[in-house]
Protein backbone atom coordinates (compact mmCIF):
# COMPACT_ATOMS: atom_id res chain seq x y z
CA UNK A 1 0.00 0.00 0.00
CA UNK A 2 1.17 3.28 -0.68
CA UNK A 3 1.58 6.18 1.88
CA UNK A 4 0.47 9.65 0.86
CA UNK A 5 1.98 12.69 2.69
CA UNK A 6 0.62 16.08 1.43
CA UNK A 7 3.37 18.92 2.07
CA UNK A 8 2.09 23.18 1.87
CA UNK A 9 2.89 25.06 -0.71
CA UNK A 10 2.46 28.41 -1.89
CA UNK A 11 0.82 28.41 -5.40
CA UNK A 12 0.33 31.23 -8.25
CA UNK A 13 -2.78 30.73 -10.52
CA UNK A 14 -4.12 31.47 -13.74
CA UNK A 15 -7.65 33.03 -13.34
CA UNK A 16 -9.88 32.57 -16.18
CA UNK A 17 -13.74 32.94 -15.73
CA UNK A 18 -13.25 31.38 -12.35
CA UNK A 19 -10.80 32.46 -9.70
CA UNK A 20 -7.80 30.04 -9.18
CA UNK A 21 -8.72 27.83 -12.17
CA UNK A 22 -5.33 26.18 -12.34
CA UNK A 23 -1.98 26.24 -11.39
CA UNK A 24 1.05 28.55 -13.43
CA UNK A 25 3.72 27.79 -11.05
CA UNK A 26 4.82 26.70 -6.50
CA UNK A 27 7.25 27.36 -4.34
CA UNK A 28 8.93 24.24 -2.52
CA UNK A 29 11.53 25.08 0.12
CA UNK A 30 12.01 28.73 -1.47
CA UNK A 31 12.24 27.57 -4.87
CA UNK A 32 10.51 28.24 -7.55
CA UNK A 33 8.97 26.06 -9.87
CA UNK A 34 6.96 26.87 -12.74
CA UNK A 35 4.72 24.86 -14.80
CA UNK A 36 4.89 24.46 -18.53
CA UNK A 37 2.05 22.15 -19.01
CA UNK A 38 -0.87 20.28 -17.44
CA UNK A 39 -0.64 16.74 -17.88
CA UNK A 40 -3.53 15.87 -16.18
CA UNK A 41 -6.57 17.20 -13.47
CA UNK A 42 -9.16 14.90 -11.51
CA UNK A 43 -11.76 15.93 -8.59
CA UNK A 44 -12.34 15.02 -5.33
CA UNK A 45 -15.82 15.32 -4.36
CA UNK A 46 -16.92 16.30 -0.38
CA UNK A 47 -19.12 12.99 -0.02
CA UNK A 48 -16.36 11.50 1.81
CA UNK A 49 -15.43 12.90 5.34
CA UNK A 50 -11.65 11.85 5.81
CA UNK A 51 -11.41 13.96 2.52
CA UNK A 52 -12.35 17.39 1.94
CA UNK A 53 -13.17 18.83 -1.72
CA UNK A 54 -9.54 19.13 -3.72
CA UNK A 55 -8.96 19.55 -7.77
CA UNK A 56 -6.02 17.68 -8.44
CA UNK A 57 -3.44 18.09 -10.88
CA UNK A 58 -0.41 16.37 -12.49
CA UNK A 59 1.37 19.27 -13.66
CA UNK A 60 5.35 18.83 -15.81
CA UNK A 61 8.07 21.53 -14.67
CA UNK A 62 10.03 23.74 -16.48
CA UNK A 63 13.01 21.03 -15.25
CA UNK A 64 10.89 18.33 -16.72
CA UNK A 65 10.01 17.24 -13.69
CA UNK A 66 6.17 16.31 -13.04
CA UNK A 67 4.11 16.44 -9.39
CA UNK A 68 0.91 16.15 -8.34
CA UNK A 69 -0.34 19.03 -6.76
CA UNK A 70 -3.87 19.60 -5.12
CA UNK A 71 -6.12 22.56 -3.99
CA UNK A 72 -8.61 22.33 -1.21
CA UNK A 73 -11.37 24.20 -1.42
CA UNK A 74 -12.36 24.11 1.55
CA UNK A 75 -9.95 26.39 3.15
CA UNK A 76 -7.74 27.21 -0.13
CA UNK A 77 -4.57 25.48 0.66
CA UNK A 78 -2.19 24.20 -1.92
CA UNK A 79 -0.18 20.56 -1.13
CA UNK A 80 2.25 19.03 -3.20
CA UNK A 81 1.42 14.78 -2.72
CA UNK A 82 4.36 12.97 -2.16
CA UNK A 83 3.78 8.96 -2.60
CA UNK A 84 5.44 7.57 -0.56
CA UNK A 85 7.22 3.73 -0.91
CA UNK A 86 6.01 1.58 2.15
CA UNK A 87 9.46 0.51 2.44
CA UNK A 88 10.74 4.27 2.89
CA UNK A 89 7.88 5.39 5.27
CA UNK A 90 8.58 2.05 7.78
CA UNK A 91 12.31 2.64 7.49
CA UNK A 92 11.72 6.49 8.59
CA UNK A 93 9.31 5.41 11.36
Amino acid sequence: MVRVKNIPIQVRTYSGYKSEEYPTCFFLNDKEYDIIAIRDRWYQLDNIPEFPAADYFKVLTRTNKEFIIKHERSDDQWYLVVLMDPIMWISAN
